[in-house]
């Protein structure tokens, strides 16, 4: 599958800040989905971590944490979700970021795209979201 990731810290003007990389598709195992990404929002925390964390052992550090998309696979003991529906979340920091193809998350910070948002509208909620919840 396809990504968008860094291998090490750099000005983001420099040329191979960011780059396209070829991934394994991951599979879903656990209370996991397997979510085939539709659309993504970059948050300042992607800046914060790219600036701030060095990958390990010269490994590709994917970014990202809001995602939409569609529910390619579901885990074993999944119980909320299935193939086909419509999702939106913010992921997080200890996993594989959601600037991906397809990306796994725990169902239960996973919520159903409500229907009258495109995927693009959906994935410019989550980390907003949540940031204004906790400032009210």
């Amino acid at each position: 599958m396809r990504a968008v990731a860094y291998f090490e810290s750099q000005p983001i003007t420099a040329e191979t800040s960011l780059v396209d990389i070829d991934l394994p598709k991951p599979e879903a195992s656990g209370r996991d989905l397997l979510v085939e990404v539709r659309a993504i929002s970059v948050n300042p925390v992607d800046t914060k971590v790219r600036v701030r964390v060095k990958p390990e052992g010269g490994t590709p550090q994917v970014l990202g944490w809001d995602a939409s998309g569609v529910v390619a696979a579901v885990g074993p003991e999944a119980q909320f979700f299935k193939p086909g529906d419509e999702v939106f979340y913010a992921g997080v920091i200890d996993r594989p970021g959601t600037n991906s193809e397809f990306h796994l998350v725990d169902e239960r910070i996973v919520g159903k795209k409500p229907s009258s948002l495109s995927f693009s509208a959906a994935a410019a909620l989550p980390l907003t979201s949540i940031t204004v919840g906790s400032v009210v």
